[in-house]
């Protein structure tokens, strides 16, 4: 089965649980998601099926967008609530508006931290298994771009915020170092995916819906989402049983009426989605990603 579907993910599982999961509802091996979500976090998480994964690398600078709490007080091994305290708790003393005023620092492109307890490599070896051996871990800062970062309610020792990150942003290291600017440590408490890229919770189904449609691949197709719609930056174009052919086997193609577009989506029907052509030059396109 090819398609890609938008989970809602639950809190308590990995993203690999998800993956997991629908390999068992779907029957097919290959199934990769765009974008790991943590086990404590819930939200949009899309997962490419079949030869859809070959699409992964037009997804990969998708933004996201996140609503959740930060807990201040104590800072945590793994900068969230399932790690460990790193020191003695305290007494927030501060207002909603202060927080707000050191949040400004967390703004358009800066240079970030990801944290020890997280999937990054080192020399081959993901940082998480590194820390959980005791291990060095020696990350380096990677440039991210915050859109926006609003802290929107202070309860107690805990504010909600809503956020935008670009993609291999850590919003646990924003908890974390927002703490280290008010001096009394912080860590990520919730976490709720709303977006990634364009697919939001509108459309995210949870796994227990999808469930009772295991091996009906007809009901799974009809709730995947529509090929016609994913990649909105590139156009779609159905061409004839003979340009497919040609493509198939590699060959360059005219598409006359997509002569400005620099990738486009060629159809072999309303919703059989072939593959992605690059523009050579005019209107002559080659492919570079063919599903069959």
């Amino acid at each position: 089965m090819n398609g890609l579907f938008v989970i809602d993910k639950p809190g308590g599982m990995t993203s690999h649980d998800v993956v997991s999961r629908l390999r068992k509802i779907t029957g097919e091996k290959s199934i990769g998601h765009l974008g790991t979500l943590d086990p404590m976090a819930t939200g949009v998480l899309p997962l490419l099926v079949g030869k859809y994964t070959r699409l992964a690398q037009f997804f990969s600078s998708a933004e996201k967008s996140y609503t959740g709490t930060i807990r201040f007080g104590f800072a945590t091994d793994t900068y969230d609530a399932e790690g460990e305290p790193t020191g003695p708790v305290a007494q927030p003393q501060f207002t909603l508006e202060e927080i707000r005023e050191a949040s400004l620092r967390f703004r358009g492109e800066l240079q970030q931290m990801p944290p020890p307890y997280s999937a990054k490599k080192i020399a081959g070896t993901p940082a998480y298994k590194l820390a959980r051996a005791g291990k060095p871990v020696d990350l380096k800062p990677a440039t991210v771009v915050i859109d926006s970062f609003e802290i929107t309610a202070l309860d107690g020792d805990q504010a909600a915020f809503a956020m935008k990150i670009s993609a291999g942003g850590y919003v646990r290291s924003v908890a974390h170092e927002l703490g280290q600017i008010l001096g009394c440590g912080a860590h990520l408490s919730s976490l709720r995916r709303t977006r990634a890229g364009v697919f939001t919770l509108d459309e995210a189904r949870p796994l227990a819906d999808l469930q009772p449609l295991a091996g009906n691949f007809a009901a799974l197709e009809a709730v995947s989402i529509h090929p016609r719609t994913l990649l909105p930056e590139m156009p779609c174009v159905t061409a004839d049983e003979q340009t497919i052919g040609r493509m198939r086997n590699g060959a360059q193609a005219n598409l006359p009426e997509f002569s400005q577009a620099p990738l486009v989506k060629v159809f072999a029907g309303q919703r059989e989605l072939f593959g992605i052509a690059s523009r050579v030059a005019g209107t002559l396109f080659q492919p570079i990603v063919v599903m069959g």
